[in-house]
């Protein structure tokens, strides 16, 4: 077993770098697996047909990332504070419990999405010119569900346990290997969409397996087979601390299926139809995903950094942390909106716009550049107000953390009902901006409570030796200063 208490004594700048780009990069190529079936089912002969298909499934899809989060950021989180606080013995049942529950929770999705049907894909804004496609995506994607949960658990596990790197590599793998056989499965086979649903389940097999192999290596616990008994007074306490997760995830499903309804209820009224809009929001929803997991990589990185702080009542890391974490989510989020302003276009073209069965490409397109354009235009205040929830998250506060978690989102819908009554299909594009201003507001005095309470608490225990704090808070300040 290896000594944690580098995470109260190396530098903030460096231990955030270390944590938070592998979470990043592994959430990125964890959302890969749908982003590059649709680049390559969007440029194939389906058009983009094939993208409104996998922007039905998206939903049951991001409701088993939810549930795995549920148990791997709640275990993840609960380790860092235990170890924090010096309390080892325990974690090894916590997370036998949070992966037996993730994976109980993939058959449950199974078992739902089969009996359901075709029926839960029309719920979802299938319409008649995608189903048959969203079936055929479907019914190969949910199979792999229990494993695929399993694994997402196991890798939030494996960061807190302080191998981020480790994690990553699982998720580069099985990325891999479906970036090599979708275009293999879909054009060589000739599969279609059922090739690429097929290459995104053997990446998440490999994946799995990889996670599995650290288990027998990890550095502060060591998984028994008593591990998995269930003891449902430890699994709630992972879950209370997960919940901010799993409400994220599951409104991101509510905003979803909303706005594929809306889409199509109010496209069909326009000169777009009802597949153009499904089509291009889908699209951009995956734009929108990359960044956000870019927010949450940096913050749910810092997870273990913060929570192993706190139960060690390093306060004044704590408070340093939240403003670097902030830093960093607000630059790159600018950044990456003022990409999404410039050359929507390009954004665009990278998931195909032709006009495969006689779909109008121009058409599509005079939609989905303003559509992009207004959707992201504050996805910074998306992120920053998500990055607070998750912080919250991390230092236990999970009656704080669980109403931030879905703020946005229930705005995002109350405005999606509204503003289209007035603008049609616009209207549902708009709703995004319109949330975003208003729960940043909110987020804010919440924040500012939480900062002060931090400051009370740094004030009540004695601080560190100036031998101990001196170089590690200079480099800090360097780094914050540098952005």
């Amino acid at each position: 077993m290896e000594n944690s208490d580098y995470l109260e004594k190396e530098r903030i700048g460096k231990l955030l770098l270390k944590f938070s780009v592998p979470c990043i990069l592994s959430l990125i190529i964890s959302a890969l697996y749908n982003i590059v079936d649709q680049i390559f089912v969007g440029n194939s002969k389906i058009g983009y047909l094939g993208n409104a298909a996998t922007g039905v499934i998206f939903p049951i899809t991001v409701i088993g990332w939810g549930l795995s989060l549920f148990f791997g950021d709640g275990a993840a989180a609960w380790m860092s504070v235990s170890l924090g606080e010096g309390k080892r013995d325990e974690i090894h049942r916590g997370v036998g419990n949070a992966v037996l529950a993730s994976f109980v929770s993939g058959c449950i999705v199974i078992l739902v999405a089969y009996l359901w049907g075709d029926d839960l894909l029309m719920l979802l804004g299938g319409t008649e010119a995608n189903l048959s496609l969203a079936h055929d995506y479907g019914t190969v994607i949910y199979a792999m569900m229990p494993l695929a949960l399993a694994q997402n658990c196991l890798a939030a596990v494996i960061r807190a346990d302080g191998a981020p790197g480790y994690a990553m590599f699982a998720m580069i793998a099985g990325a891999l290997l479906n970036i090599i056989g979708d275009p293999i499965a879909i054009y060589a086979l000739d599969l279609g969409i059922r090739g690429a649903a097929y290459a995104t389940i053997l990446g998440q097999f490999v994946s799995f397996v990889i996670c599995v192999c650290y288990l027998f290596k990890s550095k502060t616990f060591r998984l028994r087979l008593k591990s998995f008994l269930p003891d449902f007074r430890m699994l709630f306490r992972i879950m209370a601390l997960g919940l901010s997760s799993f409400l994220t995830q599951l409104c991101i499903v509510a905003t979803t299926v909303v706005n594929n309804v809306l889409f199509v209820r109010y496209g069909m009224k326009s000169k777009f139809g009802a597949d153009i809009p499904l089509a291009a929001f889908t699209v951009i929803m995956k734009l929108f995903q990359i960044v956000l997991n870019v927010a949450i990589g940096i913050a749910a990185g810092a997870q273990p950094i913060v929570g192993y702080n706190y139960g060690a009542k390093r306060f004044d890391r704590v408070k340093r942390l939240l403003l670097l974490i902030l830093l960093w989510t607000g630059g790159i989020c600018f950044a990456c909106t003022a990409l999404f302003e410039a050359i929507p276009r390009a954004f665009i073209a990278m998931f195909g716009a032709g006009s495969a069965a006689g779909l109008n490409a121009e058409l599509y397109m005079e939609f989905a550049v303003p559509c992009l354009r207004i959707y992201l235009m504050l996805i910074a205040f998306t992120c920053l107000q998500k990055v607070c929830a998750i912080f919250t998250q991390s230092i236990g506060e999970a009656k704080i953390a669980a109403p931030l978690s879905f703020l946005r989102d229930i705005l995002v819908i109350v405005c999606a009902l509204l503003v289209p009554l007035r603008l049609g299909v616009m209207g549902v594009v708009w709703a995004a901006p319109i949330a975003d201003a208003i729960a940043l507001a909110g987020t804010l005095p919440v924040m500012i409570v939480v900062w002060k309470k931090l400051g009370k608490l740094q004030r009540e225990v004695p601080l560190p030796t100036a031998q101990e704090t001196h170089g590690e808070q200079n480099s800090d300040e360097a780094q914050e200063a540098q952005g």
